[in-house]
């Protein structure tokens, strides 16, 4: 069964490397890195950039690997599982995600994505992020806990295109749209899912509102207790194992 991993915002697919490298240890093999257009692969003519255009953007990704999948998601990337979660929950045979807490119904968006929310705010806010040199942002990605090489390739990769991605995607993604996603999960076919909450993440709600989510939507949960959002690195051992075991349970 394919492993179908899907990052977020800012990142590319780099971002999976060191729990990639766990994962070979313990001999899973078939792993799959797919990039959302803009962040780490181009824009098609025409895409509209909204939160329902990656989450059909990656129905079609999904579909073309026969479906029946282990997805994966992380940040943005775990906003696109709950979304194929909603309307394709055949495509999959489990899902595993961080940022449960966006879905919960009373998720209120981190100041960074509110600014990149408000109008000519947002616009300021990306050419601040995005217009720095290319090494001034790995070092950025680097302090947060990201590993230097990664942090080099991610930032080799940030561009104009993946800043309009970013505002585009953001303010299709305003209040009450993540809860109403949510609202509509409750009432979809359930698969297996693992919740993977990281214990620090500043940008993904509380854990409380995570836990929550999974006993809604009959997930499990795993706990990485003192990580942040970037858990794959300093937690790529405790996460591949708990992936692992999910999915020896499905």
């Amino acid at each position: 069964m394919p492993k179908v991993f899907v990052h977020g915002n800012p990142e590319t697919s780099a971002l999976w490397s060191p729990l990639f490298e766990e994962l070979k240890s313990r001999g899973i093999e078939d792993l799959v890195a797919l990039s959302p257009p803009g962040f780490g692969a181009a824009v098609p003519e025409g895409f509209e950039r909204t939160c329902v255009a990656y989450r059909d953007w990656l129905i079609g990704e999904l579909e073309r690997l026969g479906g029946a999948v282990d997805l994966v998601g992380h940040d943005w990337g775990a906003g696109h599982v709950y979304g194929v979660l909603a309307e394709r929950p055949d495509l999959l045979r489990s899902w595993a995600a961080d940022c449960a807490g966006l879905i919960h119904p009373d998720y209120t968006w981190h100041d960074a994505a509110q600014a990149w929310q408000t109008p000519e705010v947002g616009e300021q806010a990306v050419a601040a992020m995005f217009g720095m040199p290319a090494a001034q942002r790995a070092a950025t990605w680097a302090s947060l806990g990201i590993r230097e090489d990664v942090a080099d390739a991610i930032a080799a990769e940030q561009d104009d295109e993946m800043g309009r991605c970013v505002l585009c995607l953001y303010r299709s993604a305003k209040q009450p749209a993540m809860a109403a996603l949510g609202q509509r999960l409750l009432t979809t076919p359930k698969r297996p899912g693992l919740v993977i909450i990281a214990s620090d993440d500043s940008y993904a709600g509380s854990p409380e509102m995570a836990s929550s989510v999974a006993s809604a939507l009959g997930a499990r949960t795993v706990t990485l207790q003192g990580l942040g959002h970037w858990w794959m690195f300093e937690g790529s051992e405790i996460a591949a194992n708990a992936l692992v075991e999910h999915w020896r349970s499905v």
